[in-house]
């Protein structure tokens, strides 16, 4: 399995970072990796092919939201939410806290 470049939290952007949420798509993944805390590749719940959904996935691992690791033969989503938490404070959780309500 090839290794994935994840850019360091520094090096992330808040433009980046609202741009890969404004996705609706984009959202609901960051939604359930909140609500489950890590998603096997192929557990997410939304209306897109898998080539579809691992291009949302590509891009919310490019913004510096999402960490990707290999767990056997698959690959394991995780939601940087401490590390975002830390660089921009409040952002994330009030966007999927408003999401959640709307």
């Amino acid at each position: 399995m090839r290794a994935l470049n994840h850019p360091t939290i520094e090096s992330t952007d808040l433009p980046t970072v609202l741009d890969a949420l404004a996705d609706p798509i984009r959202l609901r993944v960051v939604q359930q990796l909140a609500e489950a805390g890590g998603v096997i590749c192929g557990g997410f719940d939304v209306p897109v092919s898998m080539s579809t959904l691992s291009h949302h996935l590509k891009v919310l691992r490019e913004a510096g939201l999402v960490r990707v690791s290999p767990e056997g033969s698959r690959r394991r989503h995780e939601l940087r939410d401490q590390e975002l938490e830390g660089r921009y404070p409040g952002v994330l959780s009030s966007i999927i806290a408003a999401s959640r309500s709307a």
